[in-house]
């Protein structure tokens, strides 16, 4: 089968990053590696920085947040550098020329945008070495705005004047805006101010897993109004209420009801590898290498190939050219 997978979301590298050198992309027990990338037939995966800056505690949390965010962009240049099989890439034609040459390719991005403590400059720089993506926040509230919440108050928050400002940096330079983790007020004036799609890039159904890191109806379909994608996360506790039950078939259920809520052209796959730990299930995932069991369970579940298609790669492929 030839390279067709984009999964949107990983925290591989920052676990790497943690690892100093008692791992490496090639060889390590993490969910995401090389042998596990070609055996899941990867087009391009997306590896984020993450940074939970409440590590740091003090004044300076988001300077050092930021420091590791930029340690970890060196460290994925080294470990593409000693590895052929894998390549950054920062744009789609990028992308294809990776996969003509039998590589797989990495896309850079952020997963907290407080590391901006306030500073636009910093959103070019990060550009400049190679971030594609930031996600707007991650649990906390930060300078551009608020985090999902079960608190009623907190969710209903919007962007800041920065964020608001830096949506429009980002729509400039031609970044992904990530709405995954942003509180629902947030998500709605990204939806408004952006000139660009957005994406969730790691975000389930609301309505099947009252979770309020998922999406409702409306956000769904205001994402696929929007041109953007919806990427599926394999995380149990967002899959369903009763984690320990989780199959398959709950993936294929959400991207079921994502296609019937919202259009064909709103799932995407952002498996959060790396970035959870769960119960053992029996039906179930362990790793990047077998993506192929997602793909016959969804099919089984009724999901076209055409569909199929639009969900490994074509609708996450389709933003990456609107906007990288």
């Amino acid at each position: 089968m030839e390279q067709h997978l984009i999964d949107l979301h990983c925290d591989t590298l920052s676990a790497l990053y943690k690892n100093g050198e008692k791992a490496s992309l090639t060889e390590n027990d993490l969910c995401v590696n090389i042998k596990g990338l070609r055996q899941g037939n990867s087009l391009a995966q997306f590896f984020a920085c993450y940074v939970n800056a409440k590590e740091s505690e003090g004044e300076e949390m988001w300077e050092k947040s930021y420091q590791q965010v930029l340690g970890m962009i060196d460290r994925m240049e080294e470990e593409c550098g000693k590895c052929p099989d894998i390549r950054i890439a920062k744009n789609a034609s990028q992308i294809r020329e990776n996969q003509r040459e039998g590589r797989i390719s990495a896309v850079l991005t952020v997963e907290e945008g407080g590391v901006l403590n306030g500073k636009p400059e910093r959103i070019r720089t990060l550009y400049e070495k190679g971030i594609r993506l930031i996600t707007l926040t991650w649990n906390y509230e930060n300078c551009l705005g608020a985090p999902n919440s079960r608190d009623a108050s907190v969710m209903e928050k919007g962007m800041t004047e920065f964020g608001i400002r830096t949506v429009g940096e980002m729509n400039r330079l031609g970044m992904l805006i990530d709405v995954s983790h942003l509180s629902d007020g947030g998500f709605w004036d990204c939806i408004r101010c952006s000139d660009k799609p957005v994406i969730a890039s790691h975000s389930n159904a609301r309505a099947l897993c009252p979770h309020p890191r998922n999406l409702s109806d409306a956000m769904l379909r205001a994402l696929a109004e929007k041109g953007g994608v919806a990427g599926l996360n394999f995380y149990p506790v967002f899959l369903k209420e009763q984690a320990d039950q989780v199959s398959l078939q709950d993936l294929a259920r959400h991207a079921k009801y994502m296609i019937e809520t919202a259009g064909e052209d709103l799932p995407a796959l952002g498996s959060d590898f790396d970035g959870f730990t769960g119960p053992e299930l029996t039906d179930y995932l362990t790793d990047i290498s077998q993506m192929e069991q997602l793909w016959n369970a969804m099919k089984k579940a009724g999901i076209t190939e055409r569909q199929l298609d639009k969900i490994w790669q074509g609708n996450a492929m389709r933003i990456i050219e609107e906007v990288l």
